[in-house]
């Protein structure tokens, strides 16, 4: 078994562990002399070749045409493995050493690895970009932990309200900017009643096109009659990662800088690339770029190699949620757009639930989604667009819904009214299927589409459980039903199968936690932002949320790990392999559910 074969580089990269070792039992080294034939043409071919050393020609058998050299981690010959012979000769130009991949182990690992089969299956151009990409992964957590500081933006140009717009333009153009801001005058309205709003607008050079061009503004109108507010910013020491979210969720170039309630500078996406060229395809962009569901499909499934980068450089767990929440969104978005006719999608929203609702997926899972429909709209051919989308959301990593909680299903789909109807009906019945459908909705958060048709089913279904506390009990019950995996003696008790973490240590945090901002009407999703809005309202002591959100912060980090070293995606934990210490804080993290069930049945009086 060849130790040393590198397992870095593309295609080998994309192997699993279990893939790789298979990889390396089954490789064998030959040595060749000099001019001795390697392979001859219309002879089966029973092994991939992986040059250690030397050089190799593949030349035509009859007139002796060369066609290509190989050296140093070269492979050949691809296209015999998929062909009963060999077309070309190959020569050994020099004494070579070569690894010997067995046909079938090749075909193997072909068929099992969608990234391991795109390598060979790309044209020159995708190859390279395949190439390019793993290149760019294996930096990805440099610039993840980069903070941004006055080496990656540049001064702002800061304008007075009254400023004339041509001069501005000129002023643009002097200093080789596309944008300013524009300090807002003391009396000026708009940041009036609006909290933790800066005191500044922008104006680019579109906005000075359009106002002159689509407008009729006067060239001396003051500029603050055509700026933007308000301005999109980052704070000064931020994470350059914050920042491109930021970018990419609000589709915007540019970011405001700011120290404190001082604009320092401004933040452009192009200085971010080239701050750093190596990821001018990073993988938000790449998803924004796509034009076809293919090209979609290749962006998507880098996913897990780039949550696994992000767990090896020691990422924190909340920083890559918030990220890859950020990746699913786009992924989800752009595929409702390449599926939707243009036409229709302004006039309905694409929801999604469940943990990618709350921003806490990390790798993919099951599709939970539904459709808002904008009151008024007859769309016959609904169901069989959905059906579509449901599919290639499938064909892009998203299995399908155990439960049918899609857009496939119509119970997912209705019109804006319609779903203010269906979620009063189901608070008036209050069954326990339809109170599991209400916290389905409570983390509904829209991906695509008309996003504002959202915000008034939401506020309808928080009228709706204002002072209902019987259904908020029956709400809660589902959290209290699981026990907590403790023993008599408070340690740790698992299955043969291991521990449900979900069941044991997640669910009961993330549910109990709905419920309890429900009836209080917290608006947030997220369940560590909803512990913090619980903690203003003084419903939880600080001391209780931190205990709650640092277990399950790590009840999501070791359920990670071992999906990513396990290769599975159980929510069972093999308490075996985790380290003592981390045992002993497993232990004191389901004491702390423990605790906090116990006070939830107080709190809404349930004594089952």
């Amino acid at each position: 078994m060849p130790d040393k074969f590198n397992m870095q580089h593309p295609p080998f990269d994309s192997l699993s562990e279990a893939e790789q070792l298979t990889l390396r039992s089954a490789l064998d080294v030959v040595y060749y002399r000099a001019q001795e034939t390697i392979l001859e043409a219309d002879r089966p071919s029973r092994h991939l070749h992986i040059l250690i050393k030397g050089a190799v020609e593949e030349r035509a058998s009859q007139d002796g045409e060369i066609y290509a050299h190989y050296a140093n981690d070269d492979i050949f010959d691809v296209r015999s493995q998929f062909e009963p012979h060999t077309k070309h000769q190959y020569i050994a130009l020099e004494d070579t050493l070569s690894y010997l991949l067995p046909t079938d182990v090749f075909l193997e690992l072909y068929n099992a690895n969608g990234q391991f089969a795109a390598y060979f299956d790309n044209n020159l151009a995708k190859r390279k970009e395949l190439i390019e990409a793993a290149k760019q992964q294996q930096n990805l957590a440099e610039f993840i932990l980069t903070k941004v500081d006055d080496s990656i933006y540049h001064p702002p140009l800061i304008l007075e309200p009254n400023q004339p717009i041509n001069e501005v333009t000129r002023t643009l153009k002097e200093q080789g900017l596309d944008s300013a801001l524009v300090r807002l005058a003391h009396d000026d309205l708009k940041a009036f009643g609006l909290s933790c709003t800066l005191p500044y607008s922008i104006v680019t050079r579109t906005n000075l096109l359009h106002a002159v061009m689509l407008e009729d503004y006067p060239l001396d109108a003051p500029v603050g009659e055509i700026a933007t507010f308000p301005v999109l910013h980052v704070n000064d020491g931020d994470f350059l990662f914050n920042a491109m979210i930021n970018m990419t969720r609000n589709r915007v170039k540019r970011l405001m800088v700011c120290d404190g309630q001082e604009a320092v500078g401004m933040l452009d996406m192009t200085q971010i690339l080239s701050a750093f060229s190596t990821h001018s395809h990073v993988l938000t962009l790449r998803i924004a770029r796509a034009t076809s569901i293919e090209e979609l499909a290749m962006a998507s499934n880098k996913q897990r190699q780039l949550v696994e980068s992000l767990i090896s450089n020691g990422i924190r767990t909340r920083f890559i949620m918030e990220l890859i929440s950020a990746v699913n969104e786009q992924i989800i978005e752009k595929a409702f757009e390449l599926i939707l006719p243009p036409a229709l999608q302004n006039h309905c929203c694409l929801i999604v639930l469940g943990s990618e609702g709350r921003g806490e997926q990390i790798l993919k899972t099951d599709q939970d989604n539904a459709l808002i429909i904008q009151d008024g709209l007859e769309w016959h051919h609904c169901e069989e667009v959905m059906a579509e989308l449901t599919h290639t959301l499938q064909h892009l990593g998203y299995p399908l819904c155990p439960g049918n909680v899609m857009v496939n299903n119509p119970k997912w789909v209705h019109s804006q009214q319609g779903w203010k109807e269906t979620l009063s009906q189901w608070v008036n019945k209050a069954t326990p299927d339809t109170v599991m459908d209400i916290a389905i909705m409570a983390d509904a958060h829209a991906v695509a589409g008309n996003r504002e048709l959202l915000q008034p089913v939401k506020e309808h279904l928080r009228d709706l459980m204002v002072g209902q506390e019987l259904i908020l009990t029956e709400f809660c019950r589902p959290a209290l039903n699981f026990s907590v995996p403790l023993s008599l003696f408070g340690n740790v008790k698992a299955s043969k199968s291991g521990l449900d973490i979900k069941q044991g240590g997640i669910f009961p945090i993330v549910h109990g936690v709905r419920a309890l901002s429900l009836e209080h009407g917290i608006s947030v999703n997220n369940t560590f932002e909803r512990i913090e809005a619980l903690v203003e309202k003084n419903v939880l002591e600080r001391s209780t949320a931190d205990n709650l959100s640092e277990a399950l912060k790590q009840f999501f980090k070791w359920r990670l790990s071992q999906r990513l070293s396990q290769q599975h995606s159980s929510n069972k934990l093999d308490v075996k392999l985790m380290e003592r210490a981390d045992r002993d804080l497993l232990r004191h993290s389901l004491h702390v559910v423990k605790k906090f069930k116990q006070w939830l049945g107080y709190h809404y009086q349930i004594r089952d």
